[in-house]
């Protein structure tokens, strides 16, 4: 027997694939998070959880987008020998057709972040397209399709080795994981795939992203193979790293960890690692020749009573339209801030541009003395929006200008997500300067604080143009201070000692 899969089926499966998981946690993720969140101590890393958590729920209530990064499309295909497609194009042009629909849909306009020339003008493709197809032929007479969109922060921390066949699995990924900081935006989940060639490793660990969480699940009934408690090796062991929520210390760092195997050559141990951050996406359906799929909403009963809010007490107000270089220099590591005023953004482009027109003796489009700059591309509005949804970018892209920003144009401080590396944290403390972490994964929860957004410059640069932002109390924690003192170094050291049993001597 053959079935017949419509053209159209597959496009409008996938465009409505693509919305759904935009502002749609799979439940499993939820249940794990506000597992952690319920048993976390540390402080900084709960209040995280608890924006992420917050985050969430608001977006499956306003259909607006988890994360400012919208991600770039895997689409993995098991296509039954029994199928026939109803179509003269390739599959790369159907599954391309319905991503294009998918981040076009006017109530919801999806971030566009690929570009078509990774080497030379990396220039917007304007529709995310062309998505990453993977296509399996196997039995049967059905379309199995996984559609996920991978944000760039996490997929910037995918790694890959060739091991020997002795080197053991488990020292390679505790050695690993401290190397790929807080980027990819934790707690999230761990794929490996081990086995194969160096591909087929790399693609087994992305398809073991797929997989539903169950860690919670293993962990009560206990492993029932080898496999599964090298899983719960793993999950222990790398929890015990002490990295936690956004890098800032705390118990849970991953809630799952995936592992898939496939038989190798005897000289060979293929291994690829690859995290999905807070904002996992990813949705699964089966066409089998009578119309499009229809993705199951989730119950809103499925996400936890937690309504983040400023902690105005705990907090210190900001008023960014009267800092000084002196009120940058007293703020304490660890501190939360409550951001209020006017801030510019700029990212990866934006600096390239002012460092190309500084090399020329150019005068700047904008002042940035004794500003705060924002590393985010946010979405754009719809409706009554000012700007969509517009969490930080990671900020360690940046580390290479940050001391031509301190040193040439008056900036005083600086937002975004993740930990800073030695070049930008000697440049912080040598301008007596700060650096603010904002929660990866709030991105909808952050838009609304946002009262006013306009483009000031590099109009032309589309989500990486230079924005002004007029925010209300952004909550925002000191990660770097003034004296280089980095709350990503200090966390996660303080809390691999707590959860070591290792009494803890602060200065």
């Amino acid at each position: 027997m053959t079935v017949t899969i419509k053209e159209d089926d597959l496009i409008e499966s996938i465009a409505d694939a693509i919305q759904f998981i935009s502002y749609y946690h799979p439940a499993d993720y939820i249940k794990h998070l506000a597992r952690a969140y319920d048993r976390e101590q540390s402080p900084a890393a709960k209040d995280a959880m608890a924006q992420i958590l917050t985050n969430s729920r608001m977006c499956a209530e306003g259909h607006r987008p988890i994360c400012q990064d919208t991600g770039i499309v895997n689409v993995f295909l098991k296509v039954g020998m029994g199928v026939r497609f109803d179509s003269k194009r390739d599959l790369q042009s159907i599954c391309d057709e319905g991503v294009r629909r998918g981040y076009l849909n006017p109530d919801n306009p999806l971030r566009a972040s690929v570009l078509d020339d990774p080497l030379f003008t990396r220039k917007n493709t304007k529709d995310n397209t062309p998505c990453i197809v993977s296509v399996e032929l196997v039995q049967g007479d059905t379309v199995e399709v996984q559609v996920a969109a991978k944000g760039g922060g996490s997929e910037n921390k995918s790694k890959m080795v060739m091991l020997n066949p002795s080197d053991s699995l488990v020292d390679w990924v505790l050695k690993t994981v401290p190397t790929m900081g807080a980027g990819w935006c934790p707690p999230g989940m761990l794929g490996i795939g081990v086995g194969g060639t160096a591909e087929k490793a790399t693609l087994m660990a992305k398809q073991a992203l797929m997989e539903d969480l169950d860690m919670y699940e293993l962990l009560e009934r206990g492993p029932s193979s080898p496999l599964e408690e090298l899983r719960i090796e793993l999950y222990e062991k790398v929890n015990a790293l002490g990295i936690g929520a956004q890098g800032l210390g705390g118990l849970t760092t991953v809630l799952d960890v995936k592992i898939k195997t496939f038989p190798t050559h005897a000289a060979s141990k293929p291994v690829a690692m690859i995290p999905n951050c807070a904002a996992t996406r990813h949705a699964h359906f089966v066409l089998d020749g009578s119309g499009p799929a229809r993705l199951e909403r989730p119950s809103l009963s499925d996400w936890p009573d937690v309504k983040w809010a400023p902690d105005y007490k705990a907090s210190r107000a900001v008023d960014l339209n009267k800092l000084t270089k002196e009120e940058v220099a007293s703020w304490k590591p660890g501190q939360t801030l409550l951001l209020s005023g006017k801030m510019l953004t700029g990212r990866d482009a934006a600096h390239k541009r002012i460092q190309d027109m500084l090399a020329k003796g150019e005068k700047l489009p904008v002042d940035f003395t004794n500003r705060i700059i924002y590393y985010v591309g946010p979405v754009d509005p719809v409706r009554e929006e000012v700007v969509g949804p517009a969490g930080p970018t990671t900020s360690t892209r940046m580390d290479k200008f940050t001391e031509m920003m301190l040193a040439q144009t008056g900036l005083i401080a600086m937002v975004g997500k993740a930990e800073r590396g030695p070049a930008a944290i000697e440049a912080i403390r040598k301008h007596q300067s700060a650096y603010l972490m904002a929660v990866g994964g709030a991105a909808y929860l952050v838009s609304k604080g946002i009262k006013d957004a306009k483009v000031v410059a590099f109009e032309d640069l589309g989500m990486e143009a230079i924005y002004e932002f007029d925010v209300v109390d952004m909550p925002v924690t000191v990660a770097v201070d003034a004296n280089g003192t980095s709350v990503h170094e200090t966390g996660p050291k303080e809390w691999s000692a707590k959860i070591a049993g290792i009494p803890v001597v602060t200065a």
